[in-house]
């Protein structure tokens, strides 16, 4: 079974910041609002429903991918366990957590580092759905799910907020995607610039000024 997503087209402007609640200290520092907070958490609920109706017949371990995935993942694991306390039938649900490094700057670089793999072992014959914030070049997880496999989990499927159409992409799309984005450098709702930005709870486009600005 095929899901669609939300498209945002590349030529979207967004919303402008007065319109929206936005920290004081970034207004100087985005050019728009692309996704905001209501939609993300209306798209978050829908997948929640379309993960359960594919997976909900097995015990799933939700693996969230630190540190951009966790404001997804908290909002994700909350719809699942309300469809699991009001519908007839429920699934277990356990978590775990595991950080990839494969970031410097605004640049996504080829070296992909897994912290926290050792723990990878345990998830043999699970059913395991990996939580990510954004997936851009595709290569990070697709070096995540060869090392799942060599762990023979009973099932895997990829859910991922978001989804960049950029010419870096190397034509891996997860299973369940909330929104496919342009290739534009965005930040908020814990996707992060640098470490900053993780507490804006809108997805935003960052300025080109930002960039220098909250260089390391």
């Amino acid at each position: 079974y095929s899901y669609s997503y939300l498209m945002i087209a590349d030529d979207s402007k967004g919303h402008e910041l007065s319109l929206s609640c936005v920290p004081k200290h970034y207004e100087e520092d985005l050019d728009s609002v692309i996704i905001p907070n209501g939609l993300i958490k209306d798209r978050t609920e829908r997948l929640a429903r379309d993960i359960i109706r594919d997976m909900g017949g097995h015990h799933i371990v939700a693996l969230c991918i630190l540190k951009g995935g966790y404001k997804f993942f908290a909002d994700l694991m909350d719809y699942i366990k309300t469809l699991n306390r009001n519908s007839d039938k429920s699934v277990p649900l356990t978590v775990d957590f595991i950080r990839l490094k494969s970031y410097s700057n605004d640049q996504s670089t080829n070296c992909v580092k897994v912290i926290g793999g050792d723990e990878l072992s345990a998830l043999t014959g699970k059913n395991v759905l990996i939580v990510e914030d954004i997936v851009e070049t595709g290569r990070t997880m697709e070096t995540l799910l060869k090392l799942l496999n060599e762990c023979h989990p009973k099932m895997v499927k990829v859910v991922s907020l978001l989804v960049k159409r950029t010419p870096r992409s190397s034509g891996y799309r997860p299973d369940y995607i909330g929104f496919e984005v342009p290739d534009k450098f965005l930040v908020g709702y814990a996707l992060d610039y640098n470490e900053y930005f993780r507490d804006l709870s809108h997805i935003c486009i960052l300025s080109d000024s930002a960039k220098e600005k909250y260089k390391v």
